[in-house]
């Protein structure tokens, strides 16, 4: 059995759509550490609130997003770390849900309850199918 048989069909569709959501949150971490805000639309306001962040704040961000697309990259590299990857993207995850939901008031029109709910399932689903394919061999 060659090497790409042994690789199913869906590690390459789970791979290639998560790496191009976990995209879209490198592209909304990068524009706020690079303060480019207002090209997206977005008020002085916005951007203070954004840049009033603390150092731990932003690090823990840093972990969930780059984490995350690392593991998307691993996962269609099949490489076996992707799973650590994957759990430094949900302590950061973890760290940046309690920041904005313990920590601070988040203003209402940036608190989108269902996009939280979101990049938590695509997030423990990541991690649960890279394990899963580390399990099954996939993973070297």
């Amino acid at each position: 059995m060659t090497d790409s048989a042994k690789t199913p069909w869906h590690l390459w569709a789970v791979g290639g759509v998560t790496l191009l959501w976990n995209a879209i949150g490198i592209f909304s971490y990068m524009m706020t550490r690079l303060d480019k805000l207002e090209a997206l639309g977005m008020t002085a306001e916005d951007v203070a609130f954004f840049n009033s962040f603390p150092a731990w704040a932003n690090a823990l961000w840093a972990l969930g997003v780059w984490g995350a697309f690392f593991g998307s990259v691993l996962l269609l590299l099949r490489s076996r770390w992707a799973v650590p990857s994957l759990i430094i993207s949900v302590v950061g995850l973890v760290g940046t849900t309690y920041f904005q939901r313990v920590t601070i008031d988040m203003p209402e029109k940036h608190d989108s309850i269902p996009l939280s709910v979101t990049i938590w399932v695509i997030t423990l689903f990541m991690l649960w199918y890279a394990h899963r394919m580390r399990g099954q061999g996939v993973l070297r």
